[in-house]
């Protein structure tokens, strides 16, 4: 984080310096980098402080909110994040071989092992999460016949497919998984 860090326009830093909003950024950037137990969270919390500091129209509060959120999410619901970015077969083939231990489906089946319906739950927990903080957002299988959606055996209404909303996508930009050329 502090490479991100040094790499700020010394001018901006020094602005920074002065500015409450933006030393409690930097402060919470610290503190969450210091719970991190990955490389990868401490570059996405570097991106979202360095972001947050260098941006023209001075959006601390975006940048922190965005940092909160971060600090909700897991490194998987992260991933699951970024892949709902593209969530067909054919996009972003290089993502999905690097994480498809992550977005790889969890298959169920009768007699299938407790373990097995465990992960399906946490995968499903997951991307259940990231749709509680608005970060995606499902469209529903409709029944053609009466225009209602349609539910599966356990009284849950269908997914068709997930989508990331503008939040999401702010997200992604902030943390660094996407430039702004992306979307």
């Amino acid at each position: 984080m502090d490479t991100k860090v040094q790499k700020i326009n010394s001018d901006l830093l020094e602005i920074a310096k002065q500015n409450e909003l933006a030393i409690d950024l930097i402060e919470e950037g610290f503190v969450q980098a210091s719970r991190s137990l990955s490389n990868e969270r401490r570059e996405y919390i570097a991106n979202v402080v360095a972001n947050g500091i260098s941006d023209e129209e001075k959006n601390y509060a975006d940048s922190k909110y965005i940092l909160k959120l971060l600090g909700e999410l897991n490194d998987q619901e992260v991933i699951w994040l970024r892949f709902f970015l593209h969530p067909t077969f054919d996009g972003d083939e290089e993502f999905r071989q690097q994480h498809q231990n992550v977005i790889e489906p969890i298959a169920t089946y009768i007699g299938a092992d407790e373990n097995i319906l465990e992960k399906k739950d946490i995968q499903e927990s997951y991307k259940s999460h990231l749709e509680r903080l608005g970060l995606i957002r499902s469209n529903y299988r409709i029944d053609k016949n009466t225009g209602l959606p349609k539910f599966n055996h356990q009284g849950v209404p269908e997914v068709s497919y997930r989508f990331v909303t503008p939040l999401g996508k702010m997200m992604l930009k902030k943390i660094g998984l996407i430039d702004s050329a992306n979307t």
